[in-house]
């Protein structure tokens, strides 16, 4: 008996595309087909060749990234009115920021950051706790992603850091303004 699902190829207007058809074989009746959905997404254009697409290969990069490039991944979102002062949307977090849960178990509560505990990818907020069997309390790690940014740590680092990022993301970036590129239409004939 032959297998029940069987891919075939077919040449398209844009190129070549995977599509898949169901062939079911029943005893004494003759062979039907009907189209068969093999994946509920369709495949995403890859743009650079160098990048690789690879779930497994993605997964090793995360999960076996240095902490330097953690700092980076863990980064949180702004709140509004410190996006609007800096014009940065999200930050590393760090040490003494304060942040607000805005999913999740802990949703709504505020406090600062204790720790950020780059191995195990998550933050710990104060009064962010549980008790343990045997009485002692520990804080809950919180992923990053999960949390708003309310109050910066500032230093002198942060603050070039905030400086350079809010620079590249300022409405007077271009070399042309609209006045430069479509003249006025009066001057048109």
């Amino acid at each position: 008996m032959e297998n029940p699902i069987a891919l075939k190829r077919r040449k398209g207007s844009l190129g070549s595309s995977l599509v898949a058809s169901c062939r079911l074989s029943i005893p004494g009746v003759a062979l039907l087909q009907r189209p068969c959905v093999s994946s509920p997404l369709p495949a995403a254009m890859k743009f650079s060749p160098r990048v690789s697409s690879s779930r497994r290969k993605s997964r090793k990069a995360h999960f076996s990234a240095p902490s330097s490039e953690r700092r980076i991944l863990m980064s949180a979102a702004l709140s509004s009115d410190l996006k609007n002062k800096y014009n940065v949307r999200s930050l590393p977090v760090r040490k003494d920021d304060e942040v607000m849960v805005v999913r999740g178990t802990f949703k709504g509560r505020e406090g600062k950051v204790v720790q950020v505990y780059r191995r195990k990818w998550v933050i710990h907020v104060e009064r962010i706790t549980r008790e343990k069997v045997n009485g002692a309390t520990v804080n809950v790690g919180i992923d990053t992603s999960n949390v708003v940014i309310t109050k910066l740590k500032l230093d002198k680092d942060r603050k070039a850091l905030l400086e350079r990022k809010g620079k590249g993301r300022s409405a007077e970036k271009g070399k042309f303004t609209n006045e430069d590129v479509a003249p006025p239409l009066q001057e048109v004939d």
